[in-house]
């Protein structure tokens, strides 16, 4: 549901403050952005909200769909084409009474509504539902991906692997087009990060890396794999007559979810040509640091880095830890229109609107000194790196923040602490890194727990013991402490201003909303018991840490909402380290890393299986998770 600006003002007019709303509507005209995708970036109203308000607007009720049990035969008698054409599911049918409900995007589309009654031969009630609640149901169409793909593959032989490929298999309408396809369709459904396909000996492998953890999703005929790889790399535009060479390129695709780019890597190996193709939302937003999973202090110490006007803030972690996520989140924050933002990454995931973006190629000597160089002839106020990866950069990289700048960059290390060292060894002067660096945040990214099926216990005995002297909890209990106090704080923050907000719209409605009390009632309760409302999966964790006696959570055993795997998406977990005092004068005086970690810890640092843990007691991951991704 795509609404015009005056549309949606004329909706939220009650229910956002008329001066912020002034200014989002100047921020919108002057990033050339619909004024509906500001308000819920900006969290002023939900998705949900502004459909409620816009189906309330045109007399459609708002339905949420997955309070129903919609199967494939309910769904067929609306064809898939049209459905998705109209974005419109049929969610309810007594044929007995000539009668069906129908959810639609936009029931104020009247000859989609007209066209889907001619169709049915049947009295429609028309309700609104959200885009994503209806492109889930869309999804229910597809069968899964063994079916879908033995539809389109062809049982005999096309042709012999080593014999050159012809114009008429890869042609858009191919089985083997077909075939890649539904792997990108089907990966985009499952949330992978990257798809594999990788030649064996008598088969193709296709797996998928789901929540960071790569899992096989199917298996094609050997016969289908030179096809496969010239496909690819046509929709790419690298060579296809090249087998010997590691190539890469890219591509979009349009999904339900928005535009989809991937980045192809074509690698030689002894069976053949391997592909991995990684997926980047194009579409998605930029998340912002509370939403990514950073706690209050590391909030407040990130917060003091950015309204600094110089300085550096570096991410440090793994391949794979989500520190580009980090950045982008950074950079979103910083961005306003009286401010020049200038990136030089290897390669640019995701465009930001406002800010300059430039991409690494060694071929033409941009490199990421080089592209650093040349950023700070075009009067930067903020400058991104994407890495520091040699001595070069990293003196770049402090001399501009030496001079005026404010410096984002990510290098390689286990933890915050060692970050500081390793640019030490870089050969960047100790005073120099003392007096520029702001912040140094480790990351790693852990699966989170499926709110549906996940588990609750109380760890005892050796368990226990073995947690306590794992997580250091006993060493860490004030700041745990105080950081659950600030978390309490924030929901009860939270719940005031849903109640204002409650008040305010339900003024000129209370009367014609039966049970309202008992409603009320129901989620106050709820809020006590700690459960999970339908925006987020996350529990209350207790006020205060009991070490012998604390709730923590572990995988179920799967269900239909996270696929069985007991897993949904991810979370990050975070060490903040602020480079106060005592630090500086230890970077100068050469100390070790783990000098510097012990002051940082003294000095109220969470580290990351810290923060791991208080999100253990918030239901979002398990303690194995955390332990899996953080030992070393």
């Amino acid at each position: 549901m795509q609404l015009n600006d005056a549309t949606v003002e004329e909706l939220v007019k009650d229910t956002v403050d008329q001066d912020r709303l002034e200014d989002l509507k100047q921020e919108a005209q002057s990033h050339d952005k619909p004024l509906q995708e500001l308000l819920v970036e900006r969290k002023e109203v939900s998705d949900k909200e502004l459909t409620k308000l816009y189906g309330e607007s045109i007399g459609a009720e708002l339905v949420e769909l997955n309070n129903y049990k919609i199967d494939t035969e309910l769904l067929s008698h609306i064809p898939e084409h049209i459905a998705r054409q109209y974005k419109a599911v049929l969610f309810e049918m007594d044929e007995s009474n000539n009668h069906a409900k129908v959810a639609i995007a936009d029931p104020g589309d009247l000859p989609a509504v007209d066209s889907l009654e001619k169709l049915l031969g049947t009295d429609i009630d028309i309700y609104i539902a959200t885009d994503e609640d209806i492109n889930k149901v869309l999804d229910q169409y597809k069968g899964n991906l063994d079916s879908e793909i033995t539809k389109v593959v062809p049982e005999t032989t096309t042709h012999n692997t080593e014999e050159e490929v012809g114009e008429e298999e890869v042609a858009e309408d191919s089985p083997v087009a077909k075939t890649v396809n539904l792997l990108i369709e089907y990966a985009v459904k499952e949330n992978a990060s990257d798809i594999h396909i990788e030649p064996r000996e008598g088969l193709v492998q296709v797996r998928y890396r789901i929540d960071g953890v790569l899992q096989e999703a199917n298996t094609l005929p050997k016969n289908l794999m030179a096809a496969l790889v010239s496909r690819i790399k046509i929709m790419a535009n690298i060579k296809i007559d090249e087998h010997r060479r590691a190539q890469d390129g890219r591509f979009k695709i349009q999904s339900g979810q928005g535009t989809i780019a991937l980045r192809v890597s074509v690698l030689p190996i002894m069976d053949g040509e391997k592909i991995v193709m990684r997926l980047l939302d194009e579409s998605a937003r930029a998340l912002t640091l509370q939403e990514l999973g950073f706690n209050a202090t590391a909030l407040e110490r990130m917060q003091r880095a950015m309204d600094q006007s110089h300085g550096m803030i570096l991410v440090t972690g793994p391949t794979g830890a989500g520190k580009s996520t980090t950045l982008y989140s950074v950079l979103s924050g910083l961005n306003s229109p009286d401010v020049n933002i200038s990136t030089v990454e290897d390669p640019v995931e995701y465009r930001i609107h406002g800010v300059n973006q430039t991409q690494v190629n060694p071929k033409a000597g941009m490199t990421f000194a080089n592209g650093l160089r040349a950023l700070l002839r075009q009067d930067p106020n903020i400058i991104m790196v994407g890495e520091i990866r040699d001595g070069e950069t990293a003196n770049l990289a402090v001399q501009a923040a030496l001079t005026g700048h404010l410096v984002l960059s990510t290098l390689h290390t286990n933890n915050a602490a060692t970050t500081l060292p390793r640019l030490l060894d870089m050969g960047a002067e100790p005073f120099l890194i003392s007096s520029t660096v702001r912040v140094v945040v480790g990351q790693r990214l852990v699966r989170r727990l499926c709110g549906e099926c996940r588990q609750s216990y109380q760890p005892e005995g050796e368990e226990l013991e073995q947690i306590k002297q794992d997580f250091h909890i006993e060493r860490a209990l004030p700041h745990i402490n105080e950081n659950l106090k600030k978390f309490h704080q924030e929901i009860k923050q939270q719940q005031e201003s849903q109640d204002r907000y409650g008040e305010q719209s339900s003024q000129d409605t209370s009367e014609d909303q039966p049970g309202q009390d008992e409603q009320e009632e129901t989620q106050e309760t709820s809020a006590e018991a700690g459960t999970a409302t339908s925006e987020t999966s996350q529990l209350l964790p207790p006020k205060e840490l009991d070490i012998d006696n604390f709730t923590v959570y572990k995988a179920g055993e799967g269900c239909d909402a996270c696929n069985g795997r007991g897993y949904s998406g991810r979370i990050g977990i975070y060490e903040v380290l602020e480079v106060d005092e005592t630090i500086s004068k230890m970077i100068v005086e050469n100390a070790t890393s783990d000098d510097i970690q012990t002051a940082a810890i003294d000095n109220g640092l969470m580290t990351m299986q810290l923060d791991g843990f208080m999100k253990c007691l918030k239901g979002d991951t398990s303690l194995q998770e955390v332990l899996r991704v953080t030992r070393e």
